[in-house]
């Protein structure tokens, strides 16, 4: 009898050890995310998998999960385009943070597709949010595909205590398998 329990407790320990792993390295390390929808291509596509870093501190251009401010159940993915005390404009396809012209390679592809058309709408953080520059603590986030992305346009700033994480590895497709543009 001992030996049968021997060989048990042998044969379920590294299982229940791995299991333990897997669930604290999810809760505290990282994830895995699904994206669902097409708000961040031609960066990310629908069906795509990533992993979401829990640990790093997000910054202007990092791509970050959230819940869906009108859908809790739901994780958010977009990109950060600024952090507190930014100005942002966007003026004739592009974008100023601080009065500065940023490079969005990431659109590109996008811009191509569309020539002569506003890939985002003009639009400055004061006209959409009251606010002159991002609020402390708080994010202005935006899809990759501009026309089509429920983002901070919408639904206003995003509140780091509600960033459950950074992602810049795709997983799956195993053709796209790898670091994700910035």
């Amino acid at each position: 009898m001992k030996r049968f329990f021997n060989e048990v407790i042998s044969f379920i320990l590294p299982i229940l050890i791995a299991v333990v792993l897997v669930l604290g390295v999810q809760k505290y390390i990282a994830f895995p995310i699904n994206i669902s929808g097409d708000s961040m291509a031609p960066t990310l596509h629908n069906g795509d998998m990533a992993i979401a870093y829990r640990l790093a501190e997000p910054d202007r251009g990092d791509i970050v999960v959230f819940p869906g401010p009108d859908a809790p159940n739901e994780k958010y993915i977009k990109r950060v385009i600024g952090k507190a005390g930014d100005t942002i404009k966007y003026q004739d396809n592009q974008l100023y943070v601080n009065g500065e012209p940023v490079a969005e390679e990431y659109l590109e592809p996008l811009k191509a597709a569309n020539p002569g058309q506003l890939v985002t709408q003009n639009f400055t953080l004061e006209e959409l949010t009251n606010e002159k520059t991002v609020p402390e603590g708080e994010f202005f986030v935006l899809g990759d595909n501009r026309p089509v992305s429920k983002d901070s346009r919408y639904f206003g700033f995003v509140h780091s205590d509600q960033v459950e994480g950074t992602t810049n590895f795709r997983f799956w497709p195993l053709s796209d398998f790898g670091k994700i543009q910035e």
